[in-house]
């Protein structure tokens, strides 16, 4: 593994560094991104965060907001294999931006990349609802990944204020138990706004994501789709994923 470019900021190190084909963003020390434009499957948690995307039905996808886009692995997957019309991504760190533009690519027709508080912006924010929202707010303590946003009830109620009546909200944990413990999980009012809900996870890592619809689906339904969609057929692609339903 090479480092490709690096810059220490407010005390925070930050580097892209290169394996094989894949460019992979670190902020001191933790890993915030990979991609290859080649192979855009990563065989990690940010396949995990594109998937739920087709628990929707093909074409459902038009408007997606991603919180924290670290180098934009989750932003790139999207428009390749889902293609919505506008993706907005909202990122804290001015350095990560940066690189998501210079070296993972994450520009053109279709994209904003804002700089702000997640919290503050979707607080403020008056526009049209989102088909998907991504939230993958992650800081890092003691070189280990943290979730920056507690997934309280202030903040489930907050997302759930900007999804569409369709839509589908797909949260990162650090593990299992942290999903678990979140108000999505254990508030009573905010897990009856949604009629479905899944647990995904990879053998790669700990990370439990999690995916919540306001519409009925099924993991039938959303194994069918990625079996149809070129590049995402787990028989013939580096797509590994389990996933489980949680209970209503």
């Amino acid at each position: 593994m090479s480092i490709v470019w690096e810059q220490v900021q407010g005390g925070t190190r930050y580097q892209v560094r290169r394996a094989g084909g894949s460019l992979r963003l670190y902020t001191n020390g933790v890993l915030h991104s990979q991609y290859n434009a080649a192979r855009p499957l990563t065989g990690s948690v940010w396949d995990l965060l594109t998937v739920p995307a087709f628990l929707l039905a093909p074409g459902a996808v038009q408007r997606v907001l991603v919180l924290g886009i670290g180098g934009g692995a989750v932003i790139q997957q999207l428009r390749r294999f889902v293609q919505p019309r506008t993706v907005v991504g909202v990122e804290l760190s001015t350095v990560h931006l940066a690189v998501a533009r210079r070296f993972f690519g994450v520009c053109g027709k279709g994209v904003r990349l804002v700089h702000a508080d997640a919290v503050a912006w979707l607080r403020a924010y008056r526009g049209a609802p989102f088909d998907l929202v991504v939230d993958d707010l992650f800081g890092d303590a003691d070189g280990q990944p943290v979730r920056a946003v507690a997934a309280d009830r202030h903040w489930s109620a907050l997302l759930l204020r900007h999804l569409a009546p369709h839509g589908v909200v797909v949260v990162n944990f650090p593990d299992r138990e942290e999903l678990e413990a979140s108000a999505l999980r254990g508030e009573p009012r905010i897990r009856a706004c949604f009629a479905s809900a899944f647990r995904l996870s990879t053998a790669q890592n700990d990370n439990a994501v999690g995916a919540f619809c306001r519409a009925s689906a099924t993991p039938r339904q959303l194994r069918e789709r990625l079996r149809r969609t070129p590049g995402l057929d787990p028989r013939r692609s580096r797509l590994r994923y389990r996933i489980r339903s949680l209970p209503g």
